[in-house]
């Protein structure tokens, strides 16, 4: 089993007293003590030694270090100016470690790409909680040759990820990450497991790219359908829709084409009616231009 010798409470504490440093909440920062937790990650991540990992928000380099053991090249992504010091160090003992310090979601897939010797294939991660569900979406649009990720999250947002449709968890996130990539394992992670310990529970999930089927509609357009369904989702699908600025008349016989109650609620359709359903309203746009 591959570990980190970063991952116990008293590594973690003398590596912070060492350069200077604490922790910040706004940053979302909860450091990984235990071994168990990078274990299961590492299985489940399931690397075979070619892999250009991407990883965001290392922190401490507590889960870098184990990833290094066993990826081709691991490039780690820190908003955190003041944990460039230690991930400094880990870059000049590992030639396969580089790093970008930056915010994760102002980074273009290009620079991610020129720092790692090509475009990443698998995510590990630890992240940060405020913007994880948005992270794993942009990188899975904008990254086509990122094939898996296996990523600590808040446990609601695990649920939203994994979520079917008439559970309260299941939304418009839910609907547009499937259209990309599919839920293959999950595991929880409890807060007694970081330092500090967060006040809410974590889970690990696993999420595999779809095949790259081609659909008879943008992947564009179907986000903006299942955004306009959400807009309102206790009113039925026609009154979000129409609100949204999709005409009545165009929705009426979409949804009769593809067999969809009018009265019915967003939160009740599957991926695949959502994707039938922009088909219908694309054809009937061609027909009126």
């Amino acid at each position: 089993m591959t570990t980190s010798p970063l991952a116990s409470p008293g590594a973690t504490r003398a590596l912070l007293e060492t350069y200077g440093l604490a922790t910040k909440h706004r940053l979302g920062q909860n450091f990984l003590i235990d071994n168990h937790v990078i274990e299961k990650i590492m299985e489940l991540a399931s690397l075979s030694g070619d892999e250009r990992v991407l990883e965001v928000g290392p922190g401490i380099g507590t889960l870098t270090l184990a990833l290094l053991q066993e990826a081709a090249h691991v490039t780690s992504i820190e908003a955190d100016a003041e944990l460039e010091p230690v991930l400094r160090t880990h870059a000049l003992h590992h030639d396969s470690f580089s790093y970008i310090m930056d915010d994760a979601l102002r980074v273009e897939p290009e620079r991610i790409a020129e720092v790692s010797g090509g475009a990443p294939t698998v995510m590990v991660a630890n992240l940060p909680y405020n913007v994880a569900a948005t992270i794993i979406l942009q990188f899975f649009q904008t990254m086509p040759e990122l094939e898996r990720a296996v990523v600590m999250v808040q446990k609601e947002v695990a649920d939203r990820i994994a979520a079917h449709p008439g559970t309260k968890a299941y939304g418009a996130y839910t609907v547009k990450l499937s259209l990309l990539a599919q839920v293959t394992g999950r595991f929880e992670v409890p807060p007694r497991c970081f330092s500090p310990a967060p006040h809410v529970d974590s889970a690990v999930v696993r999420l595999e790219r779809v095949a790259g089927e081609e659909l008879a509609v943008s992947r564009a357009f179907v986000a903006q359908v299942v955004d306009a369904a959400f807009t309102q989702r206790r009113k039925t699908i026609r009154n979000s829709m129409s609100s949204s600025g999709f005409d009545k008349a165009a929705l009426d016989a979409a949804f009769a084409a593809c067999d969809i109650a009018p009265t019915a609620r967003a939160e009740t359709l599957d991926t695949t009616t959502f994707v039938r359903l922009a088909c219908a309203l694309a054809d009937s746009r061609e027909g009126e231009a």
